[in-house]
């Protein structure tokens, strides 16, 4: 019973299984998954500008209401082409010599998830804004704005970065909106977050819990109602384009007024859709709406219905019938 009483063979003791454990329990199985894991092949390192964006991320506080991984549940199909692999994360390393690795995968979603948000929202003129206040882009927005990552100048200086900010958000000593470097490394963070495509010959995981598509033909051949068109462009076009179509002066067109929504020809209107637009540098790049969010002939129908007859628009209306041929080309156009 000597052992009991004796403090200096109970810590030696203790010590050794803590280690003993930590080896079987912790690192082996790490080194492991180290060795069955590598990067896809598509995997692209991020940039040093990205990686002095990612020390950003941290240092804000994103992981708090951001999440960076997606489920193989059917509702996450909306973060992402497919659900997250193992392969996703295996080039993360640690931060540095003292810190951990920052995986930044989250544990809530307060805000979207941001696996993908390169590909979702690739303008960099829309992620200042949005950064610097939420509310201009998004009404209904429930993020912090982050003013700290920005200067006001009377005065802009060669090679600043002014952010176009509407004039009821602007500040009201007529200064203008200046992106601080930190801002600037972390949406070049944001814009770089996309899902590696898997090679050809290896077949994404499916999403679980898929719900079965309810076939009406009585309503089939329907021509989209203008609700619906609502509801898409609230979900899809008003971030940038704005509630009122009137977009932002020197960030995103309007669509109130705008030729190209209201010409005869359909193929340049139905191609920005689907597939984005670089307009600089006179407005910035329009992501591929309509491939990433896979519409249909009939959604795209009903988008341009609502965009045609709103904000003053008086153009014709179209059917998904006499535009899925269109559809159907600046889809293959896009691969």
């Amino acid at each position: 019973m000597d052992f009991f009483n004796n403090h200096r063979k109970l810590f030696v003791t203790a010590t050794i299984f803590f280690v003993v454990l930590t080896i079987f329990v912790a690192i082996l199985p790490a080194l492991h998954n180290q060795q069955i894991n590598a990067p896809l092949p598509s995997a692209k390192a991020l940039s040093p500008d990205a990686i002095k964006g990612k020390a950003v991320y941290v240092a804000n506080g994103c992981v708090a209401c951001h999440t960076q991984q997606v489920r193989n549940i059917e509702m996450d199909n909306v973060w992402g082409q497919r659900p997250s692999l193992a392969a996703d994360y295996a080039a993360i390393g640690r931060t540095d010599f003292w810190r951990n690795t920052a995986t930044l995968m989250g544990t809530e979603r307060t805000g979207p998830d941001l696996t993908d948000i390169g590909t979702r929202q690739p303008s960099k003129e829309w992620n200042l804004v949005h950064l610097y206040n939420p509310r201009i882009v998004v009404e209904q927005s429930i993020m912090a704005p982050y003013p700290w990552l920005f200067d006001l100048k009377g005065t802009p200086e060669e090679g600043d970065v002014v952010v176009s900010i509407p004039e009821e958000f602007a500040p009201r000593d007529g200064r203008q909106v200046i992106a601080s470097k930190d801002a600037l490394y972390l949406i070049a963070y944001l814009q770089e977050l996309k899902q590696a495509p898997l090679s050809e010959n290896v077949a994404p995981p499916d999403f679980l819990y898929k719900r079965e598509a309810v076939s009406d033909k009585s309503t089939a051949t329907a021509t989209p109602s203008k609700s619906d068109g609502q509801a898409l462009y609230v979900a899809h076009c008003q971030s940038c384009h704005q509630a009122n179509g009137e977009g932002l002066p020197g960030a995103f067109p309007p669509l109130k007024g705008s030729k190209i929504v209201q010409e005869e020809d359909l193929e340049k209107y139905i191609d920005i859709i689907m597939n984005g637009y670089d307009s600089r540098p006179e407005y910035s790049v329009m992501a591929a709406v309509g491939i990433n969010a896979d519409f249909t002939a009939d959604d795209v129908a009903a988008i341009i219905n609502f965009e045609r007859t709103s904000w003053g628009n008086k153009a014709k209306e179209v059917t998904a019938e006499e535009i899925k041929k269109i559809v159907d080309f600046v889809k293959l156009k896009a691969k």
